[in-house]
């Protein structure tokens, strides 16, 4: 049986409030490795601040100690609601090793500026729809009592089925890279594990072929 409109906007609401928050899509960024330390202290930050606002400390700038060896998850980045992780570099660390770091470190920020983007385009445009059905009505942004006006969720559903319409191509790019940075990932963490196994046979090194 087919959905109606109704249920056909309520999917759409649900649909567009998972692709505009980043969707928890750590995945394979953060295998267990070393243990964890999960970071929560919340740096202070002001309602007002817009991103690059130097003057503002973004949750994505923790500082895990000094003589910490555990890879540290800090609280959500207020942009692109990902928690940042802060890899512990051994000293011992051999170059496979290094190539997976620097690989899962290339990942995230490449993860986190997609959905920084994304959600600021999805709150700027979101505002905009706002205040052009607003202004239809002849109604302002703000009413007689100074509160905010808001839209129904029916309205709302509007706004969101097409800006999953518009953003369409954009996100299956999207899971497209980043299924494939997730499967060269686990390739080097199997590589990198094989690795530890030799060398606690006793063997000294290990060759592998390029991906």
């Amino acid at each position: 049986m087919e959905a109606g409109p109704r249920g056909t906007r309520m999917a759409a609401v649900v649909a567009a409030a998972a692709a505009s928050r980043g969707g928890g899509r750590l995945g394979l960024l953060c295998p267990p490795r070393r243990g964890f330390v999960l970071h929560c202290r919340r740096p202070g930050l002001k309602r007002g601040a817009e991103p690059g606002d130097s003057t503002q400390c973004r949750a994505s700038r923790f500082s895990p100690p000094n003589k910490s060896c555990n890879d540290w998850i800090g609280p959500p980045d207020r942009y692109s609601n990902l928690r940042p992780i802060k890899f512990y570099i051994p000293e011992n660390e051999s170059p496979l090793e290094q190539q997976l770091r620097k690989l899962r470190q290339e990942t995230q920020e490449w993860n986190q500026q997609y959905w920084a983007n994304q959600n600021q385009t999805f709150s700027k445009e979101k505002e905009e729809f706002i205040h052009s059905r607003l202004k239809a009505r002849g109604l302002g942004l703000r009413d007689e009592t100074g509160k905010k006006v808001a839209l129904n969720a029916e309205e709302m559903a509007d706004f969101y089925k097409e800006f999953l319409n518009k953003n369409f191509q954009k996100h299956m790019y999207y899971n497209r890279d980043w299924y494939k940075r997730n499967f060269t990932i686990t390739l080097f963490m199997g590589k990198v594990a094989l690795e530890r196994i030799w060398k606690k046979l006793g063997f000294k090194q290990v060759c592998w072929c390029s991906i």
